[in-house]
């Protein structure tokens, strides 16, 4: 799951984006509304956390304007205005969640992780293929019922295969959905956490190598 984070404090952006990437998810940091409206043409987000005093405006009138043009990513609204009338503003420009500073981290990360799976509604919660099943809102895999010790890009990657068994995914898509914009990926990483996924999954295989075109599920004995 990707999160766009908005939010001109750079050590408080800092502190957001290293919670949530510790709760596994990809993070983007804008620090105006200008660089948000960039990044949301460019790449698709499961949700976004947006402070509401930006440099170059108030985040309640973009996402209101943004709404109306047709925005569906789910938004989060973290600001210092957390009167019952702000927040009151906050739903009714768009928001979908509000959360005043200060603030209990590991809630700020729950709110987060439920706008992501809003994001997904018509995903089951649990993601199964063959032997292998994936408890999204846990954050477990098991194979034949074992449970499986597996990193938060593992698991994304993982997760994002059995969205779409036995479909092609390519390594950009995998890439993009799984790191950051800004993330520096050497050219083999994918490559690697499939290596390391298919270790831990263990025989027989079921990440089969699509060549020149990306990985897909395949319950054979023969995938490679």
């Amino acid at each position: 799951m990707r999160v766009l984070v908005v939010e001109d404090d750079g050590d408080l952006a800092l502190a957001i984006g290293t919670a949530l990437r510790g709760a596994g998810l990809a993070v983007d940091e804008a620090g105006t509304l200008d660089a948000a409206d960039q990044m949301l043409f460019s790449n698709g987000y499961d949700s976004a956390v947006f402070d509401r005093m930006l440099p170059d405006g108030d985040a309640l009138h973009y996402v209101y304007r943004q709404r109306r043009a047709g925005l569906r990513v789910p938004v989060l609204f973290l600001t210092a205005y957390d009167s019952p009338a702000d927040r009151v503003a906050g739903f009714e420009h768009g928001g979908d969640d509000y959360l005043g500073k200060p603030f209990d981290v590991a809630e700020m990360v729950a709110r987060v992780v439920s706008l992501c799976r809003r994001a997904s509604q018509g995903r089951p919660p649990v993601l199964r293929y063959a032997d292998v099943e994936l408890d999204v809102a846990r954050r477990e895999v098991r194979r034949g019922g074992v449970l499986l010790t597996l990193t938060a890009k593992e698991f994304a990657v993982l997760e994002l295969l059995l969205s779409r068994p036995e479909q092609v995914v390519s390594r950009s898509e995998i890439e993009e959905h799984c790191w950051d914009a800004m993330a520096e990926l050497m050219s083999n990483v994918v490559d690697v956490v499939i290596a390391q996924l298919r270790r831990k999954l263990g025989p027989p295989g079921l990440i089969a190598t699509v060549r020149g075109a990306g990985y897909r599920l395949y319950a054979e004995t023969g995938a490679t």
